[in-house]
C-alpha cells in the first residue's frame, strides 16, 4: 500500500491518527480462520422463514436468494490482505465497497448461519495509513483496482450507514467501537481529497456507483470525470456519515474526536438546500462549476431524504416525483433516471433507467424515516411493485438479476444473472420491512409491524437481539378488524402493530412463550 511518499529525498508518512488505531489492520498478523464455510442445505433451518398465504412464488425467490448467497461465500486469504471470511460481490473477483455495504443489509437476517457483516472488515483491513480505502479490493492477492488519485478510486461513503443499520438491528456496540476509527479516518480522507475549496464534494460515475448516468454534461466522461460539479449524493452521504459518526462517538464515549464533524454537517445541510435545490422543479440537482444546476433528475438526489436534509416545507413536493408517471412511477419502480430525461432507456441501459436494489432500498429507508402515513403508503406501493417484478422474472428465468428493466417485465439490458449480490435485498429485506412491514429496533427492544396485507403472513425465526421471534398474522376479517396473531419470542420484546391508524402494543416475555 502506498503509505509513504518522498519530497526532496525525505520520507514522509501521510498518517491519520484514527487510521493508526484501526484494529482491523492488526488482524492481518493473526492466522486465518480454518473453519469451513457453511453450506445452505446445512444451515437453512437457522434462517428466518417467511409465510405468505397464496404467494409461494415469493417464498421460492426468497429461498433461491439465500442459496445463491451461500454459494458466494469465500474464505479470507491473508496474502490478499483479507481478515474475515466474506460474501463475494459476484462480479469480477474483486470485493466492491458499495455492493458489500448493501449486501450486509439483507445479510443481517442470516447472521445465525453466517456473519455477513464481517465482509466489511476486509475494507477496514485495507485502509491506508492516511485513511484511504479503495472501493475495489482483489480477493486473491494484495492488489487494489485503483490508485488513490484516480477519481474513480473510492466511494460512495455508505460504510457508516451499513454499520449503523446493523447496530440498530443487533444493539452490538462492541462492533461500533471497532469500526469507529477506520470510519472516521476514511471520512477525513474524503474531506481532504474529494472536496472543492467551498467544502462541497465531488464524485464520478464509477465512484458514485451509478456508472453511466449523464450527470457531467458534454465534454466529460460520465464514468471517470467529476465534471467540475458538486455532486448532490456525495454531499448528502458525507452529511449522513458525519451524523452517524457523531452518534457512534457519543455511544462509545469518544465525542471529543468527532467535534470536527459538527461544523461540516451544518455547512453541508445549508449549502445543499441553498445551492442545489430548484424551486421551479422542486428537485435537488448537481451544481455545475458556473453555479448552474444540471437539470438531470437522478435517483441519487434522494440521498437527501434519507440523510434528513430536506426541509419540512419541501418534502411533499420532492417526494411527489416518486409518484409521478412522467418521472419515477414507471411499470417497475423506481428507475434510476427520470423517464422524462432524454437519455432514459426503457430497457434500462444500466444506470440510464434500470431498477436497482441499492437505490430502491435507499428510497424506502428515506420514506420510512418520514414517519407519516402518506410516506408509509408510498413505500409499501413501491416495495410491492418492485418485489412483484423481481419475483415474476424469477419465475420465468429461475434466477435473480443485477438490475431490472423499468418499462417491462425482464432484466435490465445489460444485467448479470445469479446476482446475490445486492439483489438479495428484494426478496429478503424489502419483503420483510416494506411489504410485510416488519422492522427491528433493537436499541428500544421493539419491533414495528405495519400491517399492509390482508392475507395470512409473517415470519418464523425472525432474528432479534441474539434471539428469535415468531410474528404471524392470520387473514384479515371481512369487517376489517385485526386478524389473529401468533407472537412468540426467546428474548424480551415489545411488538407494535400499526393498523388502521392505531398502534397496538404487545409485550412478549420468553417465559410466556415456552
Amino acid at each position: 500500500m502506498h503509505d509513504i511518499f518522498t519530497v526532496d529525498g525525505n520520507l514522509f508518512a501521510a498518517a491519520d491518527p484514527n487510521a493508526a488505531r484501526n484494529v482491523f489492520r492488526e488482524r492481518l498478523k493473526t492466522p486465518a480462520c480454518q473453519e469451513e464455510l457453511p453450506k445452505f442445505e446445512d444451515v437453512s433451518k437457522k434462517l428466518p422463514e417467511p409465510v405468505w398465504e397464496g404467494h409461494e412464488n415469493v417464498l421460492r425467490a426468497y429461498r433461491r436468494a439465500w442459496e445463491i448467497a451461500f454459494g458466494n461465500l469465500r474464505k479470507a486469504k491473508r496474502e490478499a490482505g483479507f481478515v474475515s471470511d466474506f460474501i463475494d460481490t459476484a462480479f469480477n473477483g474483486f470485493l466492491f465497497m458499495w455492493d458489500s455495504s448493501f449486501i450486509v443489509m439483507f445479510g443481517k437476517y442470516g447472521a445465525a448461519a453466517f456473519n455477513f457483516q464481517q465482509t466489511l472488515d476486509n475494507f477496514y483491513a485495507h485502509q491506508h495509513t492516511d485513511g484511504f480505502i479503495c472501493r475495489e479490493i482483489c480477493e486473491s492477492m494484495m492488489r487494489e483496482q485503483f490508485s488513490r488519485d484516480d477519481p474513480a478510486s473510492t466511494g460512495p461513503n455508505v460504510l457508516p450507514w451499513a454499520e449503523w443499520e446493523y447496530y440498530r438491528t443487533t444493539g452490538d456496540d462492541s462492533r461500533l467501537r471497532d469500526v469507529f476509527d477506520p470510519l472516521v479516518a476514511y471520512h477525513r480522507w474524503l474531506m481532504l481529497n474529494r472536496s472543492w475549496p467551498d467544502g462541497t464534494y465531488w464524485s464520478c460515475g464509477l465512484a458514485c456507483g451509478m456508472d453511466n448516468q449523464p450527470r457531467t454534461g458534454p465534454g466529460y466522461n460520465p464514468a471517470v470525470s467529476h465534471g467540475h460539479m458538486s455532486w448532490t449524493d456525495a454531499c448528502a452521504q458525507q452529511f449522513m456519515s458525519g451524523q452517524i459518526l457523531l452518534k457512534i462517538a457519543k455511544i462509545i464515549g469518544r465525542e471529543n474526536e468527532a467535534e470536527f464533524l459538527k461544523a461540516e454537517s451544518e455547512f453541508l445541510k445549508k449549502t445543499i438546500n441553498e445551492t442545489m435545490w430548484s424551486e421551479k422543479d422542486k428537485f435537488y440537482y448537481d451544481r455545475r462549476r458556473d453555479g448552474s444546476l444540471s437539470g438531470v433528475k437522478t435517483v441519487g438526489a434522494y440521498w437527501t431524504l434519507l440523510a434528513d436534509i430536506v426541509p419540512e416545507e419541501r418534502k411533499a413536493d420532492f417526494i411527489a416525483h416518486l409518484d409521478d408517471p412522467r418521472e419515477f412511477k414507471r411499470p417497475n419502480r423506481v428507475p434510476t433516471l427520470s423517464a422524462d430525461d432524454p437519455h432514459y432507456d426503457p430497457d434500462g441501459g444500466y444506470w440510464l433507467g434500470s431498477v436497482w436494489a441499492p437505490t430502491n432500498y435507499m428510497i424506502l429507508k428515506g420514506l420510512e424515516a418520514q414517519k407519516t402515513a402518506a410516506a408509509e403508503k408510498l413505500a409499501f406501493e413501491i416495495a410491492r411493485c418492485y418485489l412483484k417484478n423481481v419475483v415474476d422474472v424469477f419465475e420465468k428465468t429461475g434466477t435473480l438479476y443485477e438490475n431490472y428493466a423499468p418499462e417491462h417485465e425482464g432484466p435490465g439490458v445489460p444485467a448479470k444473472d445469479e446476482f446475490v449480490g445486492w439483489t438479495g435485498l428484494a426478496p429478503v429485506s424489502v419483503l420483510f420491512e416494506y411489504v410485510f412491514g416488519i422492522r427491528p429496533f433493537a436499541l428500544e427492544k421493539r419491533i414495528e409491524w405495519h400491517l399492509n396485507l390482508s392475507e395470512a403472513h409473517g415470519i418464523r425465526r425472525y432474528p432479534f437481539k441474539g434471539g428469535f421471534v415468531t410474528l404471524l398474522a392470520g387473514e384479515t376479517s371481512e369487517d376489517g378488524g385485526l386478524p389473529n396473531f401468533t407472537l412468540e419470542s426467546t428474548v424480551p420484546v415489545t411488538v407494535e402493530i400499526h393498523a388502521g391508524g392505531k398502534i397496538y402494543k404487545k409485550e412478549i416475555k420468553p417465559e410466556e412463550t415456552k
